[in-house]
């Protein structure tokens, strides 16, 4: 999702695993039990791929407000557990794009496992060059992705693209803090080499350019960080939980997950909900 063909492979790669289906399914139906059925609220602390898990796609979809019947994007599906919890939940047709293959197989696996192969769909494909027609979509959302791609106007462009007259996109991310660099590694990136954080005024004035209409801009630092301070410390404490994204991206989560925390309370990222409008 950067735009130097060095860069994407290591994007790929900061994200690729083996049989990631396979072990979430595992997970979860170890922690579940045998005979419970694998729903997206079962799967939901597995595969949930950003900091606040469940919790914070609900309030994303808050601003996002999907109706029963929609066409919604998911803009970075990760292994679709967001896709599938809200096409479940509010009865719309969701389609996920994801860079990494391993992640869109992964997916379309669990799709098939929770009985929504017909309402997610899965596509391998850039954000900044998504395979749809114009105006194809009601609304259009975004977690922890735009911190992998260094061309963050393209990616608005193609947001704004596929978007209908009237339609929204809300994102939740990470911006560049006042305090400098993040700790890397980080969930996100490895190295600073595939992290391209933007201010929220850098953010705000790109998707100003771009033509949406900015409904609402939130850096949601500040409401959160008692939060984060608590999880850095029992990440240091107890280390991870049972359940987690951790699951199929490995234990090396842990030092990632705390350093994420770190740079939080340390001013390094900001983290902001955004909702936008296509006029029309």
């Amino acid at each position: 999702m950067a735009e130097s063909e060095g860069q994407v492979s290591a994007v790929q790669g900061h994200y690729t695993r083996d049989d990631i289906a396979q072990r979430v399914l595992a997970a979860a139906r170890a922690a579940a039990g045998p005979g419970v059925p694998l729903t997206p609220d079962v799967l939901a602390p597995i595969d949930h791929f950003h900091g606040g898990g469940l919790a914070s796609t609900r309030e994303l979809m808050v601003l996002l407000e999907p109706s029963a019947g929609e066409t919604v994007l998911d803009i970075g599906c990760g292994i679709g557990g967001p896709a599938r919890w809200i096409a479940s939940t509010f009865g719309c047709q969701v389609t996920g794009i994801d860079l990494t293959a391993a992640f869109c197989r992964a997916a379309e696996m669990l799709n098939a496992e929770t009985g929504l192969g017909d309402k997610v769909k899965i596509f391998e494909a850039s954000a900044l060059a998504l395979p749809f027609e114009p105006k194809s979509f009601d609304r259009a959302y975004s977690q922890n992705v735009v911190m992998n791609i260094a061309d963050k106007k393209g990616f608005y462009r193609e947001a704004f693209r596929v978007l209908r007259p009237g339609g929204v996109l809300a994102m939740a991310n990470l911006c560049a803090g006042p305090g400098g660099e993040p700790y890397y590694p980080a969930p996100w990136a490895t190295t600073a080499a595939t992290s391209f954080l933007s201010t929220p005024e850098e953010t705000r004035r790109d998707l100003e350019q771009t033509g949406f209409e900015v409904v609402r801009f939130e850096d949601t630092s500040a409401r959160t960080a008692a939060a984060r301070a608590a999880q850095r410390l029992r990440l240091e404490s107890e280390g991870l939980p049972a359940l987690g994204f951790h699951v199929f991206m490995g234990a090396h989560m842990l030092e990632a997950m705390i350093n994420t925390a770190r740079s939080a309370e340390e001013g390094r990222g900001t983290s902001v909900e955004i909702l936008v409008r296509k006029p029309g």
